[in-house]
């Protein structure tokens, strides 16, 4: 695992507990302004985008520590707004909705094709504690889903790059980095965005990473690497004021303000599914409402022990009678719910 010390977020009990009666989706009008655009970049100063970033990711970084019950949700959202960006990416035509199909309507250990595949990466990057996902097993599953071709050497020289661009760079540094140093090694800025997520959550002590970066649908880094690793830190130098890292940051900043949007539209979302609640009579009733506030989604046919197919339809039915769930997919069958 690439190796920082990071904050305890007992250090942040009191700034979580002032946030907690503040709506997640508070985000001053002056910083929503502040963050430009892809078309306004040129007229911009590397310091004042690095500023605006820095409050953006401050201001989700409060979020995050309110540790809120349907966290496991946001996340996962985020890793398939995520997966559907860089599909977009990769040349493949499948949106949100054809990349969950591919997930959850496949058995477990069926092949669910490369877009399936890449959903899968992203969801791990979301649901495995962050100390844990920058090991060589970690990336080695990451560049098998990706599709990309790697031995453990390669893997090994990978992770020992980071582990020297996170002792000799700061967060700006680090992050753009991450993105070049995965183009280095050739293994593409879909890589290098999951990276850069990862660090970046290990750098804040935050028990899970967030899929930020990778929801972003250019990142604007230069499609040269640089030819040794070693040049990583001149390359990303925050004082060489390139157009590189105010994308970067740009990039980084609007995708945090999108997750903090998302996070109140949940918030509300997961604040009438646990009002319904208590008036839910069904056998594993209150499984069925941790599983909503834990993952994206749920199929109509999820096997929850103590509840029958026909049980699980009915409660779904009774969920969006009382407008606690919607049904996701469209479908009469095979039908899909979620916050």
């Amino acid at each position: 695992m690439i190796l920082r010390p990071k904050p305890s977020i007992s250090r942040h009990a009191t700034l979580s507990g002032a946030c907690s009666a503040v709506s997640v989706g508070a985000v001053p009008i002056w910083l929503r302004r502040a963050i430009p655009g892809s078309q306004s970049l040129a007229g911009k100063d590397v310091e004042d985008v690095a500023l605006a970033a820095g409050a953006a990711i401050g201001a989700l970084d409060a979020m995050i520590r309110r540790q809120e019950r349907w966290a496991g949700t946001w996340r996962q959202r985020l890793a398939l707004s995520a997966a559907a960006a860089t599909t977009r990416q990769a040349g493949r035509v499948e949106d949100e909705s054809a990349l969950r199909d591919a997930v959850l309507l496949t058995r477990p250990g069926d092949n669910v094709g490369p877009a399936g595949r890449m959903l899968l990466v992203w969801r791990r990057l979301a649901r495995m504690p962050a100390e844990r996902l920058l090991t060589e097993s970690s990336i080695g599953a990451v560049l098998d889903d990706l599709g990309l071709a790697h031995n453990d050497e390669g893997v090994s020289d990978l992770i020992n790059d980071l582990r020297q661009l996170v002792a000799g760079e700061g967060t700006v540094g680090m992050t753009t980095g991450a993105i070049v140093l995965a183009e280095h090694h050739g293994f593409g800025r879909a890589l290098g965005a999951w990276l850069a997520d990862a660090l970046l959550a290990q750098r804040l002590g935050w028990t899970h990473a967030v899929p930020l970066l990778g929801t972003e649908a250019a990142l604007g880094i230069n499609p040269r690497p640089p030819r040794r690793a070693s040049t990583v830190v001149s390359a990303t130098s925050i004082e060489g004021g390139s157009d590189r890292t105010k994308s970067l940051l740009a990039s980084q900043a609007r995708a945090a303000l999108r997750a903090i949007d998302l996070s109140a539209e949940l918030e509300r979302r997961a604040d009438r599914l646990l009002a319904v609640a208590p008036k839910l009579r069904a056998k594993a009733a209150d499984a069925v409402v941790d599983k909503l506030l834990s993952d994206d989604a749920i199929v109509a046919s999820e096997k929850i022990a103590g509840m029958s197919d026909r049980g699980l339809r009915r409660l779904f039915d009774r969920l969006v009678e009382l407008s606690a769930v919607r049904e996701l997919s469209g479908r009469p069958t095979f039908r899909i719910y979620g916050l």
